[in-house]
Parts: C-alpha cells; structure tokens; sequence
C-alpha cells in the first residue's frame, strides 16, 4: 500500500462526507431520514460488506493467521477495558462522568466507519482483522458496556449480542476458516448491497457533523487529552508493539486502524435509552469524528512509510 493510495483513498472519504453535510443543508437528509438510513447501513449494508469480502475468493489467510486475528483481538479488548478505567483519572474526569470515558475508550466506530475506511485503505486481507474487532465489539458491549454505563444497575441483555452484524461477522468467519462459497445469484446480490456501504456510511457521517454542536464540542479540552492519548498515542503504541513482536505487515496496519477510530455511537444510543445526560458522549463523538479524518490519514501514511 503506497502513500498516494491512503491519500487518495482518504480524500475520497472526505469528499463523500462533504456530500453529506451538503444533503443536510439541502434539507434532504434531516434526523428522521437519517436514523432510517443509519439502521439499514447497521443491520444491512456493513453485514453484506462484510460477507462479501470474504466472498470474493481473495482473502489469503489460513487457520493459523484467523487464529491468530481472533487471539489478538481478544487481547486488544482487554488491554481496552483495562485502558478504559484507567484513562478517566489520567484526564481527572469528574466522577460522575468516568463511566462515559470509559465506554469512549473501549468502544469506538470500527464498524460504522472502521468497516468501510479499511476496505478502502487497506489490502483485502484486513477484512478479517476488521471483522474479529467487530465480533469483539458486539459480544462486549452487551455485557461489559451497558454494565459500565449504568454502573451495575442494568442487566446484561445477551439477547442484543446476537445482531444481524454479529452474527454476519461470525458467520464471516466460519466461510473464511471452511472455505465455503454460496450461489452466484446470492453472492452478487450480497456484493451490491455491501457497495452500498462506503458512500452511505460516509454521507450519514457528514449529515452528524452538519446537525451538531462543534464549536461547544471543541471547547471541551478533556476530549482533546482523550484525542491525543486514545487516538494517537495509543494507535502508535499498538503499531510497534505488533511489528516488535513480529506479526505480519497487514495484521499490524488493521489493528492500528482499529486503534484510530473515533468514538462509537452505540454508548450515546444505550444513553439515551436509559435517560443518561449524553452531552459528553454527543461533544466527543463529533470532535473525535472530525478530527479522525486528518489523524488516521497522517499516522497511515506514517506506518506506510515505516512498513515500507
């Protein structure tokens, strides 16, 4: 991967998220189309990315290199959750808001965003990389997440673990580790629908920026301290502890990607849900959002440039 294709690839990203704000301003995507839109790209477009890559016959992994993504995986949520705790009292975080930095820490967009930015940036391979994060995401945010976010009040709901993106990701990799493939009719009808991906994904993004409030997001300097350590340090750090300990080029560049993803929006949605104030939430998803589109494309073409 050569710095001219992050480069472009990212401003492509920056152009479609343009397209949205523009639809926004045009009042022709306001919240209502929106939500709808958001819903169909969760639970129908990112599952069919997803399962179409798989199924295009290119991803090269073997057993040895899916055990080892899902080894890593799981030892990169850990390390987040340890990180999650930790990160509130390094930013001196009042206390009643610790629990929103925390899920900000542990669970950003790897798949709104992470899904469709790693099919344009990065080798076919990383899809699998990109997917076990995904599978992580999900079968920690029912249970560890909402327990943090209610502090123990709320139950775990398992039921909610098994969404349409879950279970297409897991189901991703039972395809990738048999080697399974499905009748032409139904793999191009999942490849069209996955394509759909990157440009609705990209112009609902652009259409959250148009609706928020940045200027006051912006004044927020303890979102910034979370910005540089969680979203810049922490991706470095991720990058050569992986080179160092010898992993593949493509392994060590998609959960350095990962490790780059603004703030998720499954913790404002559970938020709103319970009544939480989501003020913090709202501010850092915008904040983090903006500003990952220049971090993620400097330290990509950075770790391009190191990898070679």
């Amino acid at each position: 991967m050569s710095i001219s294709v992050v480069l472009q690839q990212m401003g492509v990203i920056v152009i479609l998220v343009a397209v949205g704000i523009y639809l926004y301003f045009r009042k022709i995507v306001d919240g209502t189309v929106s939500r709808k839109v958001s819903a169909i790209v969760m639970d129908i477009c990112n599952p069919a990315l997803v399962l179409s890559s798989i199924l295009t016959g290119n991803i090269t992994v073997n057993h040895k290199d899916l055990l080892s993504a899902i080894l890593f995986g799981v030892g990169f949520y850990a390390i987040l959750m340890v990180f999650g705790a930790v990160l509130p009292l390094m930013l001196g975080v009042k206390k009643d808001k610790r629990r929103f930095y925390n899920l900000m820490v542990v669970y950003t967009n790897v798949g709104f965003i992470g899904i469709p930015v790693a099919k344009a940036i990065l080798p076919e391979n990383a899809i699998i990389y990109v997917i076990v994060c995904n599978v992580m995401y999900c079968l920690l945010f029912y249970t560890h997440g909402i327990t943090v976010l209610s502090n123990g009040k709320e139950k775990m709901n398992l039921l909610k673990v098994l969404s349409p993106g879950t279970l297409m990701s897991v189901f991703s990799l039972v395809v990738c580790w048999f080697k399974l493939t499905l009748p032409p009719i139904l793999s191009s009808s999942i490849s069209y629908i996955g394509n759909a991906t990157v440009f609705l994904s990209m112009m609902l993004l652009g259409v959250s920026i148009a609706r928020s409030d940045i200027i006051k997001g912006f004044k927020e300097i303890r979102i910034w301290g979370y910005i540089v350590i969680r979203m810049v340090i922490f991706p470095i750090a991720v990058f050569f502890i992986l080179r160092a300990a010898g992993c593949n080029d493509v392994m060590v560049l998609s959960f350095a990607l990962m490790a780059m993803m603004p703030v998720g929006n499954l913790p404002l949605i559970q938020s709103e849900k319970i009544g939480e104030d989501t003020e913090t939430l709202s501010n850092a998803i915008t904040v983090s959002t903006i500003v990952s589109v220049p971090t993620i494309t400097a330290l990509m073409v950075w770790f391009t440039t190191v990898i070679g």
